[in-house]
C-alpha cells in the first residue's frame, strides 16, 4: 500500500550524500519489514525509483541523486509530492534482462552472486542497469559473472573493472 506525503528537498551540511527528502516517522515505519528498508518512490508521480530508507539521528530520509534532481528539476528547498511503496523485488532493484538471462544459464555464477550481500548484489545490478546499450549490458554482465567465478565469489571492484575493460574490447 502506498504512503503519500509532501517533502522538501534538504541538504546535510556534513555529508557528501547531502540531498535528501526527510520522511515522516509513521510513513517510514509503515514501509519497513524487518531489516528491509528498500522502497519504491514516486516523485510528483514520476517513478518508480528504487531507494532505501535511511536513518539520521533526528529523522528518516531517502537520498536523491544529482541525476534524479536534474531530471525532476529539484533544487534545495523544493517541495515535492512523494509516494512510497514497499519494494517487493528480489534484489531491491530491477534486474536487466541480459544479466538475468546469464544468471539463469550459469549455475556457478548464480551461486557466487547469491552468496554476496544484498548491497553488493544491488551494486552489481546497478553497474549493468546504468548502461543503455543492450550489447554493452551483455558484455558487462559477462564480465561480472566471469569475475565472480575466477575470484570464487570474492568481489574486488578493481579486478572487476579490469574484466569489464577486457570484455568491452572483445
Amino acid at each position: 500500500m502506498r504512503q503519500k506525503f509532501q517533502g522538501t528537498l534538504t541538504a546535510f551540511d556534513y555529508n557528501h550524500w547531502q540531498y535528501h527528502f526527510p520522511v515522516p516517522d509513521e510513513v517510514a515505519e509503515a514501509m519497513i519489514r524487518g531489516d528491509n528498508r528498500r522502497v519504491l518512490a514516486w516523485f510528483e508521480e514520476e517513478g518508480p525509483f528504487h531507494v532505501a530508507l535511511m536513518k539520521a539521528k533526528e529523522y528518516w530520509y531517502i537520498l536523491v541523486s544529482k541525476n534524479l534532481r536534474k531530471k525532476l528539476g529539484l533544487n534545495e528547498d523544493s517541495p515535492c509530492n512523494i509516494s512510497l511503496e514497499q519494494d517487493q523485488s528480489e534484489y531491491g532493484h530491477e534486474v536487466p534482462e541480459e544479466f538475468e538471462v546469464l544468471l539463469d544459464q550459469d549455475e556457478e555464477g548464480q551461486k557466487y552472486f547469491d552468496s554476496l550481500t544484498p548491497g553488493k548484489q544491488r551494486s552489481l545490478i546497478y553497474l549493468v542497469t546504468k548502461v543503455k546499450n543492450p550489447e554493452s549490458r551483455m558484455k558487462k554482465s559477462l564480465a561480472i559473472l566471469h569475475h565472480l567465478k575466477v575470484a570464487k565469489g570474492k568481489l574486488d571492484f578493481k579486478q572487476l573493472n579490469e574484466w569489464i575493460k577486457h570484455y568491452n574490447n572483445l
